[in-house]
């Protein structure tokens, strides 16, 4: 009879060692993982309902459009009401509101040098501070409740995604991938939206929180909060058109209000949130300097960060990969490496390792690019420069079988999710190269292991999700059943017994009706392929 691991053994196995600064919590917090940006931002629309005076509300966002309605409704729709609106009005009635946006240390970039949302982000601060609740008569209630974080390495980015309630005391705290913007309001089969004359969608998670690791989340505001306050006054031109913020000619102003709100109230205790069978962490990266230039030179320590950086995400990913045993589920933006990541700190070596082992690698990456990536959106279906170079072509033939690696079609995968075993899971912001590894980009993410039934029935409902077919009982144990859902990645995989045309055919196995065929396998690029004919 083969051993059931415990979640001792469990949290030993695939979990880093806890720290004071990385505690596990064991059974007292409920991780649940939300999948796709149509209920993500209804269930903020809920939450922001519901509070009151004396409750709160923090949001550290990479990507914020005060415009955005969180039921999806669009500018002269009715019932159509800004997000932004509706912090306001809680503002006026007694709900603390803090948001902390993601800058640069030249924000915005300039006209010729446009970098990520900065410049956005600039001019969504002065919206919202500005902003008048339409249900009160009152002026600006968020105008000192809305920093912009332009700390950390230049080439980086505060990328961080969370929003924290505080609902009667009670903690209820997101983190994930998603950024409070309208075109992350998708959902499967991701039909709604368009780029342009192509069909687009946007697939991306999160993880509700409760308990202390809810807490946990909370504190990672404040630190960013308590941080961002702390920077020295940056001056931007006050009246230049929004392309030429980034000057410092002409009338100025601070990009940081001077009189910004104190800090956050005290966390009450929390109530019991038992999550048995279930281990939680809440992990973060974190470059050691605040600011990298300032007076002469001389660098600023974030506080409470060592002199090394914070790598406890790749801490995290690391140990989960390296004791995978059955396979390992990645699902992200890139795949490759970007400009500010560290060669100490990348995953690559991890997944050959297990590749080596045995263990079944799955990559799932975008189909179309995020507009915001700039260029023609189509991604052609080939792996990656860095996953054939540092994995693929480092393992012996027979090894490379057990990675393969898919992109859906019309999609942007924006998802940064691993599970592994049907035992571990993590979902955050962190991407997978090492910029966010390592800190350059500053990241949470929240992972969990369990010896009950949640990362199975996640990785059942994505698997579902993206060969695009209804999850009905019929077809529920085929993909229950990992030695048979295996299969779906790569014929080989499937157990002895099974028709070769398994999850190849409608009908195979019984319940598998696909309503169109959205994965596509990505191979070696054309020119690899012409380079490896002529070496042999």
């Amino acid at each position: 009879m083969s051993h059931v691991p415990s979640l001792t053994d469990l949290i030993a196995r695939y979990l880093p060692p806890a720290t004071e600064a990385c505690p596990t919590f064991a059974e007292n917090s409920r991780f649940e993982p939300i999948i796709d940006g149509v209920t993500y931002f209804t269930e903020l629309a809920a939450h922001l309902e519901a509070l009151g005076p004396g409750d709160g509300v923090y949001i550290a966002g990479y990507q914020v459009d005060p415009h955005l309605d969180l039921t999806g409704r669009v500018a002269g729709e009715a019932g159509y009401r800004p997000f932004t609106d509706v912090l306001a009005e809680k503002a006026a009635d007694g709900t603390d509101v803090r948001i902390v946006l993601s800058a640069a240390e030249y924000p915005g970039g300039g006209p010729w040098l446009p970098i990520g949302p900065f410049l956005a982000n600039t001019l969504a601060a002065r919206v919202i501070r500005a902003w008048k609740p339409s249900t009160r008569e009152t002026g600006p209630t968020l105008e000192n409740r809305v920093l912009l974080d332009w700390s950390g390495p230049a080439l980086g980015s505060n990328h961080q995604k969370l929003v924290v309630f505080s609902h009667g005391g009670v903690l209820t705290a997101y983190v994930g991938g998603l950024d409070l913007s309208p075109s992350r309001f998708d959902h499967s089969p991701h039909r709604r939206l368009r780029l342009g004359e192509h069909r687009w969608g946007w697939h991306d998670a999160a993880a509700r929180l409760h308990g202390p690791a809810a807490v946990r989340v909370r504190e990672t505001f404040q630190f960013r909060w308590q941080n961002t306050a702390a920077l020295p006054p940056r001056f931007i031109a006050k009246n230049l058109p929004p392309e030429y913020f980034h000057l410092s000619s002409g009338e100025r102003t601070v990009l940081n209000p001077e009189d910004t709100a104190g800090d956050l109230p005290p966390v009450p205790a929390q109530p019991e949130h038992p999550a048995e069978g279930t281990a939680v962490q809440v992990v973060r990266s974190y470059r050691p300097w605040s600011l990298y230039r300032h007076r002469g030179w001389r660098r600023m320590r974030r506080a409470n960060v060592v002199r090394a950086g914070i790598q406890e995400i790749y801490q995290a990913m690391s140990t989960a990969i390296g004791a995978a045993e059955r396979y390992i589920y990645l699902e992200d933006q890139y795949f490759h490496e970007a400009p500010g990541g560290d060669p100490r700190f990348q995953l690559y070596g991890a997944l050959r390792s297990a590749a080596r082992r045995g263990v079944k690698v799955i990559l799932i990456g975008s189909g179309r690019k995020d507009p915001a990536d700039g260029g023609d959106s189509t991604v052609r279906p080939v792996i990656t420069h860095d996953l054939r170079r540092r994995v693929l072509d480092r393992l012996p033939v027979a090894d490379r079988r057990n990675v393969v690696m898919y992109r859906i079609d019309n999609l942007t995968v924006h998802t940064k999710l691993m599970l592994v075993d049907d035992v571990f899971a993590s979902i955050g912001s962190a991407n997978f190269f090492s910029r966010s590894m390592v800190g350059t980009d500053s990241e949470i993410t929240s992972t969990l292991v369990t010896t009950g039934d949640l990362v199975r029935d996640l990785r059942v409902r994505l698997w579902a999700e993206h060969l695009r077919t209804p999850l009905d009982s019929q077809l529920l144990p085929a993909l229950t059943d990992l030695d048979t859902a295996l299969g779906i990645w790569r014929r080989e995989w499937l157990p002895a017994g099974h028709p070769p045309q398994t999850w190849r055919q409608a009908g195979l196995p019984a319940g598998f009706v696909p309503a169109e065929w959205a994965l596509t396998p990505a191979r070696y690029s054309p020119a690899v392929l012409r380079r490896e004919r002529w070496r042999r």
